[in-house]
């Protein structure tokens, strides 16, 4: 075992959803695949703050700090004192990636990795335990250099060893997963593939997978399924993938192998599909395989805003595709997004009708969060706010011309009340509540202004 130790940490941060991070979790396991000693120091499930982080990364010789632009500030706060502490600093994920010299300078951290992180992370601390050059390792920018070499993209998924569930074990986590509401405990999220080939321009996932998909095998998915059930007593898994079911013949096989090994688990899609990929055949198969629950990434009911994100579906292939899979026998999601390009008073009344007139059983309403690396990043570049401190898909960082502020920041919460109070929804989340999730069920809903007794937070408009 190498005795250069590497430390790998999620900061705490406001969050209603606590789930194991699965990039911590497959660099781990593939730096240990390597002989180096790693440990996941997962602040947002431990609720550590920075003082506690840096003592259990006592004795680390590189610390990696994972950044989504949701807690930038805390990964700043974070990195920051660990410098001030001696230690030496890489900072990755989506948000790095995208803004790789702005995070080197905000965090101040001595290395940004860009791109996926396992080979780059690993030939990064060979680098270091055997004081060899870091300079020209592909996908790092370093703070003596800002010169960055792009390196490709992961071809063999089946290649990677599993994510380090010895230390993300799903037993351990709080009750707080992707999707609010779910089935059984304990839940461990998976993915099957990396990437999108699509381009909605909310998004800042064609920028960082270069518009391109990956798919591991389908034996090697339910390999992964089937050691989390048996080992840690998994009884329900979570896709998060971005186009689960885009390759008819990988979420097939997927199905028909938990069924042929039958594996008694339940599974749920709560990162969303796309409609335009299902039919009714594919959906009775994933039903009966343990499928229960499944997300749309619907994001409007007004045709004209779609096309100008361009979504490329169609509101009449939603409907069709929500209807099958509620004749399916299966449970479904819309997720919807107000302020997008287009939006007015009118669009967003048109959404809220619409979501009302799906069968759908959840509906998730969240305010656009221009984020890093999507092309309505670019576009609007001087028009939006940075807005670093607001949370994410909570407060407002752009305001499109057909609709005033105070309309668009009233938005979300009027359509949950609109959407939830309905006889079939409150019965639905009371089939699904339960007792020891009440605390995250209750921030979810004041966050987004649900409660009578919600309120802006102080200093946001």
């Amino acid at each position: 075992m190498n005795n250069f130790k590497i430390a790998l940490v999620r900061p705490d941060y406001h969050s209603h959803l606590i789930t194991p991070p699965l990039s911590l979790g497959y660099l781990s396991s593939y730096l240990k695949s390597k002989g180096f000693d790693c440990e996941i120091i997962d602040g947002l499930n431990l609720g550590f703050g920075p003082e506690k982080i840096i003592k259990r990364c006592k004795g680390a010789s590189l610390v990696g700090v994972n950044c989504l632009s949701a807690y930038f500030p805390e990964t700043i706060a974070l990195s920051r004192k660990l410098k001030d502490k001696g230690f030496k600093v890489v900072v990755g994920g989506p948000h790095a990636s995208a803004l790789p010299e702005l995070t080197l300078d905000e965090t101040r951290a001595d290395y940004v990795v860009c791109g996926e992180g396992e080979i780059t992370l690993f030939e990064l601390a060979d680098a270091l335990s055997n004081r060899k050059p870091v300079s020209g390792i592909p996908g790092i920018m370093a703070q003596s250099s800002r010169q960055l070499k792009k390196r490709p993209l992961i071809n063999d998924l089946d290649a990677l060893p599993f994510p380090d569930w010895q230390q993300m074990d799903p037993g351990k986590y709080k009750k707080a997963p992707h999707g609010g509401l779910i089935k059984s405990f304990p839940v461990a999220p998976i993915t099957s593939t990396r990437g999108c080939p699509f381009e909605c321009s909310f998004c800042a996932s064609p920028r960082l997978w270069d518009k391109a998909i990956r798919f591991r095998s389908p034996e090697n998915v339910v390999d992964e399924i089937e050691y989390l059930v048996k080992e840690f007593k998994v009884r329900e898994i979570h896709f998060e993938d971005d186009n689960l079911t885009l390759k008819k013949s990988h979420i097939e096989g997927i199905c028909n192998l938990i069924l042929e090994r039958k594996i008694k688990v339940s599974w749920a899609t709560p990162n969303g599909v796309r409609a335009d990929t299902l039919d009714l055949q594919l959906l009775r198969l994933m039903k009966k395989s343990g499928c229960y629950f499944i997300a749309f990434g619907i994001e409007s009911g007004n045709q004209a805003i779609l096309d100008g994100i361009n979504k490329k579906t169609k509101l009449e292939t939603i409907e069709k595709a929500v209807a099958m899979a509620r004749r399916a026998g299966i449970v479904t999601q819309g997720f919807f997004i107000f302020g997008l390009p287009g939006e007015t008073a009118a669009t967003v009344k048109q959404t809220i009708a619409f979501a009302k007139k799906l069968p759908l059983d959840k509906a998730q309403f969240l305010l656009l969060d221009v984020m890093p690396g999507s092309e309505l990043w670019d576009r609007l570049a001087k028009q939006r706010a940075a807005g670093w401190a607001l949370r994410s898909y909570q407060e407002t960082t752009w305001v499109p011309e057909g609709i005033s502020r105070q309309e668009l920041n009233a938005a979300p919460a009027y359509a949950f009340r609109s959407f939830f109070f309905r006889p079939r929804q409150m019965m639905f989340l009371l089939k699904y509540f339960k007792p020891g999730q009440l605390p995250f069920i209750l921030r979810r809903l004041q966050d987004f202004g649900v409660l009578p007794f919600s309120k802006k937070r102080e200093g946001v408009s």
